[in-house]
């Protein structure tokens, strides 16, 4: 295939871009910097409106992950704006976009995350279910709205809601990694929190599954099937690096050292099952917790 790839630089992306060259996908980047042609990159500038149509014709697929880092920093007034803004323009630009063209990609899989559902108990969710209160899920129905022009067009749209993403290099389990080397983590809160999270590698070969199967579109859960309490995660995880998880982190703690976002990104519980991905075929290489674990820490 022909890609079109934003937000190459992030977490997902700078992975991403290796496995479909890998597979001998044809990848063109779009960069927010003066391009390099000869290394396949289209610049633009969302904040300003500007991406040239021309140069995204006759693309067979779009993946679109751009976005300001959620779990970076408080989330002062400004910070949220900022959360905000760089989700929306440049979901509403590209979308735009790609329904002006004249031989417009078959496919988007764009971006978005299971705070879609806010903090939902011990419910089980599905695609089904309907939007939470919060931030993060007002952010999230705004956000997979903006895709409705390339919907419009006839391009198929998928919304990809990604649970919390398994790898060292960064996110959550990145951040965890360096007080539970040190024996100092433990439990968030009461440790009941239902945590839906994917390894790096499975939500690769996710997106790629959601490109090529056409019976996908819409939302689309990006979680593993066999989902944890936060209590069997610092458990699980304490295990594969062989430390203790006796310090746990109540909830006025969380909520001192990280504001609001403690709330919807660590005291938050979310079921949610990929009941799309599995009635279409999918089989999950990393189903379970501790091998996904083991697999991307190398234990």
């Amino acid at each position: 295939m022909k890609i079109l790839l934003s937000g190459s630089s992030g977490l997902i992306g700078s992975s991403l871009l290796p496995f479909f060259r890998a597979g001998e996908h044809h990848v063109t980047r779009l960069v927010r910097r003066p391009a390099h042609s000869e290394a396949r990159e289209i610049a633009w500038d969302p904040a300003e409106g500007k991406l040239d149509p021309v140069a995204l014709e006759s693309h067979d697929a779009v993946v679109h992950l751009s976005g300001a880092n959620l779990g970076e920093g408080r989330w002062t007034a400004a910070r949220k704006a900022l959360l905000v803004e760089s989700r929306m323009k440049s979901t509403r630009l590209l979308a735009q976009t790609l329904a002006s063209l004249t031989h417009p990609p078959r496919v988007m899989v764009s971006a978005s995350a299971i705070g879609f559902y806010g903090n939902r108990g011990d419910e089980t969710l599905t695609e089904e279910s309907a939007s939470g209160s919060g931030f993060l899920a007002d952010l999230c129905r705004d956000w997979e709205a903006a895709c409705q022009p390339a919907a419009a067009k006839g391009i198929r749209v998928v919304h990809l809601r990604t649970g919390m993403v398994l790898s060292p290099a960064g996110g959550a389990l990145g951040k965890m990694l360096t007080p539970f080397k040190m024996g100092v983590g433990g439990v968030i809160g009461s440790g009941q929190q239902f945590m839906s999270w994917i390894a790096l590698d499975e939500l690769l070969a996710v997106i790629l599954f959601a490109l090529t199967h056409d019976v996908l579109r819409g939302p689309v859960n990006a979680t593993a099937p066999n989902l944890v309490t936060n209590r069997e995660f610092t458990k699980t995880l304490g295990r594969v690096l062989g430390r203790p998880t006796i310090f746990p982190m109540p909830a006025f703690a969380a909520r001192l050292a990280f504001g609001e976002m403690a709330d919807e990104l660590l005291l938050s519980s979310g079921r949610v099952l990929p009941a799309k991905l599995q009635a279409a075929g999918y089989k999950f290489q990393f189903p379970d917790l501790e091998p996904a674990l083991r697999h991307v820490l190398g234990k």
